[in-house]
């Protein structure tokens, strides 16, 4: 049987520090302050701005939302970008993507000011990431480091592989877990005997954007198994991109979906918002 690794408590407990933490620094006189962006009424994306709100308003730190319409030009967004850059009570800034399809992500996370991205997007960001110097961390991979961690998973001298490539999960992901001295692989849609590559993870972790991909044919007995893709099936039903139930009695290990890497996201965004304050 499985160890199920629990996202909620453990993005709970993280909330409750940082809860503590910001009480702390109010003491001296530091306060915080997020602003949410969304353009257009995404159905997922509002739920997800709802609850970054929330998160803020449990941790006892301030958030300002800005609720665009669908018509909102590219020039428009931007201007309002770079007049939250210089309100100085506004320490971090979030565009909630995806956007619509008439504005450019890239233009648009090229705008925010490094030292208020706290979605860690900037090609600053990533670039310190990179050398392993001082910055923000994208929130999902920095999750499900601290998901390992606090589930008492060993990373050190472990084979990683990682299934995906993206600029927001795999591509950091690799970067995080060679911080920890884990040894990395990434694989991706090109690459060849994926199944025999993912047998030799200890610890394998799925960002591919595919539902239930993964079945037991691709892990190793006894790994670690971070699902980090989510997906609506017909009749509502939440699944990953790991086939929870073909893979769970193989492994020692595994995030659930929903209730595995979900809820650590928005715990590592709130992370990244106190870091404004230390």
């Amino acid at each position: 049987m499985a160890k199920l690794i629990d996202g909620k408590r453990i993005s709970q407990e993280i909330k409750d520090e940082l809860k503590a933490e910001v009480a702390a620094l109010a003491q001296q006189g530091k306060t915080a302050s997020l602003a949410v962006v969304q353009v257009g009424a995404d159905p997922a994306s509002s739920v997800y701005v709802r609850n970054k709100k929330n998160a803020c308003a449990y941790i006892g730190i301030g958030s300002e939302s800005y609720e665009l319409p669908e018509e909102t030009t590219e020039e428009e967004l931007l201007a309002l970008i770079q007049e939250l850059n210089q309100k100085e009570e506004v320490h971090g800034i979030l565009v909630q993507l995806p956007l619509p399809a008439h504005i450019d992500e890239e233009k648009v996370i090229l705008a925010i000011d490094p030292s208020k991205d706290v979605d860690g997007f900037h090609p600053q960001s990533a670039g310190a990431l990179m050398i392993g110097s001082k910055g923000f961390l994208p929130c999902t991979p920095a999750g499900v480091i601290q998901l390992m961690k606090r589930s008492g998973v060993e990373m050190e001298g472990k084979n990683c592989v990682i299934v995906g490539r993206s600029n927001i999960v795999g591509k950091p992901m690799a970067m995080l877990m060679l911080r920890e001295n884990a040894t990395v692989t990434v694989t991706h849609s090109r690459t060849k005997n994926l199944k025999e590559v993912c047998k030799q993870a200890d610890i394998l972790i799925v960002a591919i954007g595919k539902p239930k991909f993964i079945n037991e044919e691709y892990v190793k007995e006894g790994a670690v198994v971070i699902d980090v893709g989510i997906h609506r099936l017909e009749g509502k039903k939440l699944c990953g991109d790991v086939d929870f139930d073909a893979v769970e009695p193989h492994v020692s290990a595994i995030t659930p979906v929903p209730g595995g890497v979900g809820p650590m996201t928005i715990a590592m965004l709130m992370d990244n918002c106190v870091e404004t304050m230390r």
